[in-house]
């Protein structure tokens, strides 16, 4: 093909080469018989222009499919239609750019690329024809009349645009091809949609296009100039105010009177628009904003309306946190702060799960149940933390007054919203955290009844239009998690239960108490003594020694309280001097006696000798699990029963039932009949001044009374839990995650379950199960012969020989005869 010359602007489509430099750009498209400047950054195309002579070189100008796009990778990232242009300028910026001028000589298609040396692609290419070029027909005049008149009203609405753009393209009128594309690169059209004209090869085609997307321009602008006049309007409106204002304010500050009260409804007014309250609280806000500019400000009244507008404008109505839904950053931040807890831990995840696939979900109430010291109240808030949420703590333990659920009315003085409103305020989001501590110790009185109040804030079906008293709007609450803690379950009111997600919660073993204690509280006492990580230190066998020696709970409260002791005596040497600041010191299991004295618990306190009548049952309570003694006593009598230790009617109704069985078989117990008729019973179960109550002590009192009717000792390292039915069937009970914890932590040896209760051994932790001897059994039997030493059954009495039945005496009846007396 023909080399270009140095004149190359008449270059027609059969003279342009085959392959050239291709040159992708984002910011602008050039077309035919165009001169278009722009500025080239990007190093690849910079390389480009660097090769090229001065001026006269041809290359191949395209458009970059994703104008994100740094470079393209090939061919299918430019589009296939692009304009062999000629340079006939360009000049060095300061700034590494090059601003060049190129003339658009004829539309090529690009077939394929090849990539060089310096990082740019050329191009093969071939011709792109375009038809209807010379089309004189009426119809392509009546379009391009019609394009013309639409670019002279897109001029007239838009200043941007010259007025002599008309009269140039009046001037320029050398087909329909030619005359579209001069349109085209006068419009400020977005790149796409220059493409869009530019890769139209049908001339009527692309007039019909470039007239259709000046509709479109022409709409916007009309809209755009519609909004300006009506915020001129308005701009002129608010000036003119403005202005009057400003009059008013000198006239009052000549007069001394300040800004007036008019100045405080107009800013009340403002923060209502800001606001963006709801439409029913936006009501009630306008009409006390309206009431309270009738009002003196000398009134009382004035106040009691203005603090109940505050409020409504401090509510965060419709601001909410955005909530982190990244499950693994979630779960790492409660495995840190929380060490085991993974009911818990998996029920939080759950729900962040949920709401990454339902972006729109209530919140649940999750009430947390557990003992003192597990964790519960901390565990908010590293949920809170986890979901980049808002935290509010409430505790309403010894709560009598429902109005601190509800608020009070307002025609009260001193009224004001309930803790649920101030904790939303206070949040400042209307999607936070609420924690309910100890919601099973609220009261209730002649004021009302708290946990009542309750059931329209933790109802999901209900809490969406909460309406507080003092507020007297609806206030959406079902966004908010509310996470309740409580230490028994059954002081909680049946329906407030029932609307609540119970997750219980359970004490920790040696094992767990030993990393909780090295992980988090021992570096978290050392801190708040005062001391560095490298002065104090705590051996492992010295946490294992505080455990078991100078604690026994579930939690880990008091356990936190004698290590802060021990750091603090620490302290207190290093400030006297007594300790070198340098020097770090090692607590081991020798130095706590020094430190806290004689041992509260004596070393395996749960191992008895084997002693009559008294066993080791196991109970649950709402600090954990506890090995419960049971003892029973003998004296002659008549076979009387008497029961002690504050028992509840079911633990009565137990030691009646277990009474009864060992009554029925024994014989087979080894217990001589004529015993129950010459020996009074009295059971006792110590610390009588606890409430007790239950049926699952029944196997356990059977034990003692055969232990005590056949003067034959119970094992001191056995502990046992199960309720006896009157067949002497071993029945299923609760709590045994907690009550084998609590023989692990006394010593016991050996637990003894009811077969019923195998499914609940998966909850006990494998450290117990590996440490306890767990037996399995269905009937009381197998506890008694198990945990009895030296019981042996009765032998069977020898059939009595026959007697000679006695003729009964005839006795007359009549009058008051007495019979006669028997022979001496």
């Amino acid at each position: 093909m023909a080399q270009p010359t140095a004149d190359s602007t008449r270059i027609i489509a059969k003279e342009v080469p085959h392959n050239m430099p291709m040159l992708p750009i984002v910011s602008t498209v050039v077309f035919p018989y165009n001169v278009t400047s722009f500025s080239v950054h990007k190093k690849q195309n910079i390389a480009l222009i660097q090769k090229l002579p001065r001026a006269d070189q041809i290359v191949c100008i395209t458009l970059q499919k994703d104008l994100e796009q740094d470079y393209p990778a090939g061919a299918q990232d430019v589009y296939n239609i692009g304009v062999a242009s000629r340079l006939i300028h360009q000049m060095n910026l300061p700034d590494g750019t090059i601003q060049v001028a190129f003339q658009g000589l004829t539309r090529v298609h690009i077939k394929r690329l090849a990539k060089t040396a310096a990082g740019f692609f050329t191009a093969e290419l071939s011709p792109a024809h375009t038809t209807g070029g010379y089309d004189d027909s009426p119809e392509m005049q009546a379009l391009i009349q019609t394009a013309l008149d639409k670019f002279e009203t897109l001029v007239s609405l838009d200043t941007s645009y010259s007025r002599e753009l008309t009269n140039v393209l009046k001037m320029n009128m050398k087909g329909p091809g030619r005359f579209a594309d001069l349109i085209a690169t006068y419009i400020s059209f977005p790149v796409k949609v220059k493409m869009e004209l530019l890769a139209e090869l049908g001339c009527k085609e692309r007039l019909a296009l470039l007239i259709e997307k000046m509709d479109e321009e022409i709409a916007r602008l009309a809209v755009d100039a519609e909004v300006r006049t009506r915020a001129q309007i308005s701009i002129d409106s608010a000036q003119r105010e403005f202005f009057l204002r400003q009059q008013l304010r000198a006239i009052r500050a000549e007069l001394g009177e300040g800004e007036g009260p008019e100045a405080e409804i107009e800013k009340l007014k403002e923060k209502l628009e800001k606001a963006k309250l709801p439409p029913e609280a936006a009501k009630a806000c306008k009409a006390e904003i309206d009431r309270l500019a009738l009002i003196s400000e000398a009134s009382a009244e004035y106040n009691v309306v203005h603090t109940y507008i505050d409020w409504l404008l401090a509510l965060p109505w419709n601001e909410f946190t955005q909530d982190n839904l990244d499950l693994t950053r979630a779960r790492a931040i409660l495995d840190h702060d929380h060490f085991g807890l993974d009911k818990v831990k998996d029920r939080f995840i759950e729900f962040l799960a949920v709401l990454s696939l339902k972006k729109e979900m209530k919140g649940p109430i999750l009430c947390l149940v557990g003992p003192p010291g597990v964790g519960k109240t901390s565990l908010g808030k590293s949920v809170a933390r986890a979901m980049g949420r808002k935290f509010q703590r409430l505790s309403v333990g010894g709560l009598h007054d429902d109005a601190e659920v509800m608020g009070h009315r307002r025609t009260y003085v001193g009224a004001m919203p309930g803790r649920i409103i101030q904790a939303l305020k206070k949040a400042a989001s209307a999607n936070p955290i609420i924690m309910i501590d100890e919601i099973d110790k609220m009261g209730a009185d002649i004021r009302g009844d708290p946990a009542a109040a309750m059931l329209e804030v933790l109802d999901p079906e209900q809490n969406f239009a909460f309406v507080d008293r003092y507020m007297d709007v609806p206030v959406d609450l079902s966004k908010v998690l509310f996470i309740c803690t409580a230490n028994y379950l059954e002081n909680i009111p049946g329906p407030l239960r029932d609307r609540m997600e119970v997750i219980q919660l359970s004490g920790y073993t040696l094992e767990e108490k030993q990393k909780i204690a090295l992980q988090y509280i021992v570096p978290r006492q050392i801190e708040a003594a005062g001391l560095k990580k490298k002065q104090l230190a705590f051996a492992k066998e010295a946490v294992k020694e505080i455990v078991h020696g100078y604690t026994r709970e579930a939690g880990l409260r008091t356990f936190e309280q004698r290590v802060a002791a021990i750091c603090r005596k620490v302290a207190t040497k290093v400030a006297r001097g007594e300790v070198a600041r340098h020097e770090k010191v090692t607590i081991t299991a020798g130095d706590i006696f020094s430190f806290l004295g004689q041992r509260i618990w004596a070393p395996e306190e749960g191992i008895r000798k084997p002693e009559i009548g008294i066993v080791n049952g196991l109970a649950w309570t709402s600090m954990g699990g506890d090995v419960l003694l049971i003892e029973t006593a003998r004296f002659p009598g008549d076979g009387k029963v008497s029961v002690t230790g504050q028992l509840g009617d079911v633990m009565k109704e137990s030691v009646s039932t277990a009474m009864s069985f060992v009554r029925a078989n024994a014989p087979t117990l080894g217990v001589d009949l004529a015993d129950f008729k010459k020996w009074d019973i009295h059971l006792h179960f110590p610390e009588g001044a606890t409430p007790k109550d239950g049926p699952s002590a029944g196997v356990a009192i059977a034990t003692a009374l055969v232990s005590l009717y056949t003067q034959k000792p119970v094992r001191g390292d056995v502990a046992m839990t199960g309720e006896i039915s009157l067949r002497g069937k071993v029945l299923p009970v609760g709590g045994i995650k907690e009550k084998v914890l609590a023989a692990y932590r006394s010593g016991i040896k050996q637990v003894m379950l009811p077969k019923g209760n195998e499914k609940d051994l998966q909850d006990v932790p494998k450290e117990a199960q590996r440490a306890l001897k767990i037996s399995l059994t269905q009937n009381a039997i197998e506890n008694i012969q198990t945990a009895i030493l030296g019981l042996k059954p009765l032998p069977p009495k020898p059939p009595a020989a026959p007697t000679k039945p006695l003729r009964k005496a005839h006795v007359p009846q009549t009058g008051n005869v007495a019979p006669p007396a028997p022979p001496a």
